[in-house]
């Protein structure tokens, strides 16, 4: 008897040495808590506006031209809504401490047309600011999936629709 619990135990001890170590895993990407976006003027009537959104749920909106809403007004959206435009946008995002420029004159604009949108993003977070200007007429055959999620973002936050209005 004493020879099976001996057996037993070694077993045991055996089995606790034999463990995998977990996985290492990344440490998770810095938090963004402030997002701030404007886009700029086309030939016509694009909407010109300016928001920022935070990660509490405040938001804030500057209509310029051509928006359902003039000026300045305040708005909530829900964290999922943040954590929503965030993640949207977070392919598109420079490291920390940088900045992506797709405008006319720099790399990834070599082909231009003309009378197009522009937007700024600056993301803002523990880890210090980000920016990103793209001008919607860089070489478009190119740069059509960061267009299409740039100008799309917006409409991940319902509260923006009434002020923005109609977009072309």
């Amino acid at each position: 008897m004493k020879r099976l619990g001996l057996i037993a135990a070694l077993g045991l001890a055996v089995a606790g040495c034999a463990r995998t170590p977990a996985p290492e895993t990344p440490p998770p990407a810095p938090a963004v808590t402030q997002i701030s976006y404007s886009t700029g003027p086309c030939f016509g009537a694009c909407p010109v506006y300016a928001f920022t959104v935070q990660a509490n749920g405040d938001g804030s909106f500057e209509g310029k031209r051509f928006t359902q809403t003039s000026g300045a007004k305040s708005f909530k959206l829900t964290r999922a809504q943040f954590d929503r435009f965030a993640a949207a946008l977070a392919p598109y995002r420079p490291k920390p401490g940088t900045s992506r420029r797709t405008v006319p004159g720099e790399k990834g604009c070599e082909r231009v047309a003309t009378d197009q949108i522009s937007v700024a993003i600056v993301w803002t977070g523990a880890a210090g600011t980000s920016s990103l200007d793209h001008y919607f007429g860089c070489d478009m055959d190119a740069n059509r999936a960061l267009t299409s999620a740039l100008g799309n973002a917006p409409d991940l936050i319902p509260a923006l629709a009434p002020l923005i209005g109609e977009r072309p």
